[in-house]
């Protein structure tokens, strides 16, 4: 009414009421009422705010990739970026100019240069896995920027939310990723087969080398019993040589004593020896010794009869015999 109106802000939102081209308020949160025709109305939000980004960048090995992640920032400043931007509010309390715009962009225009700087210095594969350590450089940077300095704006963090590379490469990525596993499985198959053979020759040499200690202590065993039956048999032909030893020394004391005893008779004459041992002697050797005696004195005998049944009764008849023959 008349051109008065009331003005209320949030807390989060500076306000500078200017009134002939000099501020006569400003403040937070302002609350209070103004001539409008005479009066201009600034409001810069204070509170922080979400930019939301995805830049098309390409690599080190001049591969395509989309970043997206998002901006946090504040004004800390809000005179100097009034001064800068257009805040201006109309009647019904929305912005007259594109401030609020072409902040935005200028900090969206910002970290693009910074992140295409350096997703420029890595390849492909790495900016792929580089998200945070992209995200805490282009921070750095942004932080450090005199033009948003210049702005009166403060950055409270940078996130990078994905990089992605174009479809196709994606889809060769994921193609050679793919073979790749394929193959380290393969490695694994080989690599536990291979464990799996060698483990089976150590068993296999085990083995063969069980064998071999056991046909070396069976070795042992029969030479130790080989130079048992060595020792017993050595023993056997020393006992064998006292043997044969004591046996000729018992034949040779044998032959001697025979030879002692026969030495006195050796000489004598067979006559005598009969005359000895005729007593109880066997007549038949009687007659044989009367025949022998009877050859000898042949040239003296004229003529002698010996019928066949003399000479076998003598013979059956051992008595009757001696006396025909006497």
């Amino acid at each position: 009414m008349l051109g008065i109106r009331f003005m209320k802000a949030a807390p989060t939102t500076y306000l500078i009421h200017f009134k002939g081209g000099r501020a006569k308020r400003e403040g937070a949160g302002l609350s209070f009422f103004y001539y409008a025709p005479t009066s201009t109305i600034v409001a810069v939000p204070v509170a922080s705010a979400d930019l939301p980004f995805a830049f098309s960048e390409t690599t080190a090995d001049f591969q395509a990739v989309t970043i997206q992640g998002q901006i946090t920032w504040r004004v800390v400043d809000p005179k100097r970026l009034a001064a800068l931007l257009d805040f201006t509010l109309d009647a019904k309390g929305e912005y007259l100019g594109e401030g609020f715009d072409v902040l935005t962009q200028r900090l969206l225009d910002a970290a693009q240069v910074l992140t295409q700087g350096q997703a420029g210095r890595m390849a492909l594969r790495q900016a792929l896995v580089s998200q945070d350590e992209i995200a805490a450089r282009v921070l750095e940077a942004l932080r450090a920027s005199e033009p948003v300095a210049l702005l009166g704006v403060e950055i409270l963090g940078l996130s990078i939310l994905s990089v992605k590379p174009t479809p196709e490469m994606s889809r060769a990525l994921e193609a050679e990723a793919r073979e790749g596993l394929k193959r380290k499985a393969d490695e694994a198959i080989y690599a536990r087969r291979n464990s799996a053979v060698l483990q089976e020759r150590m068993i296999k040499e085990s083995e063969l080398a069980t064998e071999i200690a056991v046909e070396l202590k069976k070795r042992e065993i029969r030479e130790t019993q080989m130079a048992a039956d060595i020792g017993v048999e050595e023993k056997r032909t020393v006992l064998i040589e006292k043997r044969s030893e004591n046996e000729k020394k018992d034949a040779d004391a044998r032959a001697y004593t025979l030879e002692a005893s026969l030495k006195p008779v050796r000489d004598m004459d067979w006559k005598t020896l009969m005359a000895i041992f005729a007593k109880g002697a066997d007549p038949r050797l009687m007659i044989a010794l009367a025949f022998r005696e009877l050859a000898e004195n042949a040239q003296k005998i004229g003529e002698l009869n010996i019928s066949p049944d003399l000479l076998r009764a003598l013979i059956d008849a051992p008595g009757a015999g001696k006396g025909k023959a006497a």
